[in-house]
C-alpha cells in the first residue's frame, strides 16, 4: 500500500492538461481560462459622475450662486466646457464635463430656475471616478474558473470569446452482477447503482462531461465490451470490481486490454483498494464499490484528476477546526471519518459520526466534511485542532 500523498502525486501526473478552445462569452461559465485575457479599453473610458448633482469648477463656496449651463447624462455627454461660476446637471455615470473638477450632489443645492444655490454641506469629497479607476487598455485577467463576477468583467473589457480548457470526458463504468437502475424491478439478490450519480454530479460540477456507460456484469467479455464503449474518453473511472475477489474483474480485464498501473491499494479508509493507471490511451480509476468508499475517493482522487487535466491546482482544500467528540487512536491507514460542521468560538467544530460504516449513505447524505485522522494518530478529545475536508 502507498500513502494517500503518494497516490494523489501519481494519479495527477496520468493525464496532460488538456488543449484549449474558444466559446463565446455566453457559453463560458464555469469554464476554465486556458490563458490571460486582455482588456481591449479602459474602463471607465472617460471621468465619469458617481452621483446625481452638478459638475462645478473650482473654487465654489457655500452660498454660492451658479448659472446651468447644461446637461450630461449616461450616453448623452455634455459638449462644452465648465467655466468659473457655471454648473452642469449631470447624472450618475455620465460624463464629467471638461473644466469641471467636482460634482456636488444634488441634495446639496437649490436649483432655482437656470441657477443652483451651494448649501452648506460641501466637503472635500470629487465625486468623480477617474477614467481607469477600474481597469486600463491592456490589463488582463489571468486564468482561472469563471465565476459570475469574472463574465462581467470580461464583457467590460470587450471580450466576446473566451479561450478556455475543452471539458475532460469522463466514463463512468459500474460493474456487477447485483446492479440494476434505479427504477427497475430487483430481485431480492439485487441492490442498485447509485455510487455513479453521485460521483457523475461531482464530475460535472468540477468541469468535466461525463458519460454513464451501460452495467459491465461479472464476465471479462462483458467488461471488456463495455470498456470498448469508454473509447475517446479522457477518464475512464470504474466502481466495484477491483479487490481481488472471484468476481473482480477489473484489474484482469484492464490489464489484458493493456493497462499501464501506477499502483493498486492505498492506505486509507474507506477506500483501500483503489487501482489507477492509463488504459486506451486515457487516465483510469478504478474505485471501490462500497458506496462511501467509492465517493471518497472520488473526492480525494477523481476531483484532483480533472482539475489537473484543465490546469487547476490539485491540493486538497484541507481546513482547521476543533473536534466536537473524543475520537480514538488510528490505526495503519489514514481515516476519512463523515463528520458534521457547525459553527464554534473561533474555529468552525468538526463531530464525526457515530457510525461510519463504508456502506452507509444515510450518513454520508448529511456529512458536509470528511475529519482527516493521520495514520497512527493518538486519542483525540473535544477542543483539539483538526484537519477536516470539506464535502
Amino acid at each position: 500500500m502507498i500513502s494517500v500523498e503518494e497516490a494523489l502525486a501519481r494519479v495527477t501526473a496520468l493525464a496532460p492538461t488538456l488543449p484549449c478552445e474558444t466559446v463565446p462569452l455566453a457559453a463560458a461559465s464555469g469554464r476554465v481560462m486556458a490563458e490571460a485575457a486582455i482588456a481591449r479599453l479602459t474602463q471607465p473610458p472617460f471621468d465619469a459622475s458617481a452621483m446625481d448633482g452638478y459638475a462645478v469648477a473650482d473654487p465654489v463656496h457655500p452660498g454660492d450662486r451658479l448659472a446651468v449651463t447644461g446637461i450630461s447624462a449616461a450616453g448623452h455627454a455634455f459638449a462644452g466646457r465648465v467655466e468659473s461660476g457655471e454648473a452642469v446637471r449631470i447624472f450618475t455615470g455620465a460624463p464629467v464635463p471638461e473644466g469641471a473638477t467636482r460634482v456636488v450632489i444634488q441634495e446639496d443645492v437649490t436649483a432655482e430656475g437656470s441657477t443652483i444655490l451651494l448649501g452648506h454641506g460641501l466637503d472635500g469629497s470629487t465625486n468623480i471616478r477617474p477614467a481607469g479607476q477600474d481597469f486600463r487598455l491592456g490589463d488582463s485577467l489571468s486564468p482561472r474558473r469563471l465565476r459570475p463576477a469574472d463574465l462581467a468583467l470580461l464583457a467590460a473589457m470587450n471580450i466576446d470569446r473566451v479561450a478556455v480548457r475543452r471539458r475532460p470526458v469522463v466514463a463512468l463504468i459500474a460493474t456487477g452482477d447485483e446492479l440494476v437502475m434505479p427504477g427497475e424491478a430487483l430481485r431480492p439478490d439485487q441492490i442498485i447503482a447509485s455510487n455513479g450519480y453521485a460521483l457523475r454530479a461531482m464530475a460535472e460540477a468540477e468541469g468535466a462531461e461525463v458519460r454513464m456507460l451501460p452495467i459491465a456484469r461479472d464476465t471479462e467479455a462483458d467488461l471488456a465490451t463495455v470498456f470498448g464503449l469508454a473509447e475517446g474518453a479522457d477518464l475512464i473511472v470504474t466502481i466495484g470490481g477491483a479487490s481481488v475477489g472471484d468476481h473482480d474483474l477489473v484489474g484482469k480485464v484492464a490489464g489484458d486490454l493493456g493497462l499501464e498501473r501506477a499502483f493498486y491499494k492505498v492506505a486509507m479508509r474507506p477506500g483501500k483498494p483503489l487501482m489507477a493507471g492509463r488504459l486506451m490511451g486515457a487516465a483510469m480509476l478504478g474505485l471501490p464499490g462500497n458506496p462511501v468508499s467509492s465517493i471518497v475517493c472520488g473526492h480525494l482522487f477523481m476531483l484532483p484528476l480533472i482539475r489537473a487535466m484543465l490546469g487547476l491546482p490539485t491540493a486538497h482544500p484541507l481546513r482547521r477546526a476543533t473536534l466536537g467528540a473524543e475520537v480514538g487512536a488510528n490505526g495503519n491507514r489514514a481515516h476519512y471519518m463523515r463528520a458534521r460542521l457547525s459553527s464554534g468560538p473561533g474555529l468552525p467544530i468538526v463531530t464525526p459520526f457515530d457510525r461510519q460504516d463504508s456502506a452507509l449513505l444515510s450518513i454520508l447524505s448529511q456529512a458536509d466534511a470528511l475529519l482527516v485522522r493521520p495514520i497512527g494518530d493518538g486519542p483525540r478529545g473535544p477542543g483539539i485542532e483538526v484537519n477536516y475536508l470539506p464535502i
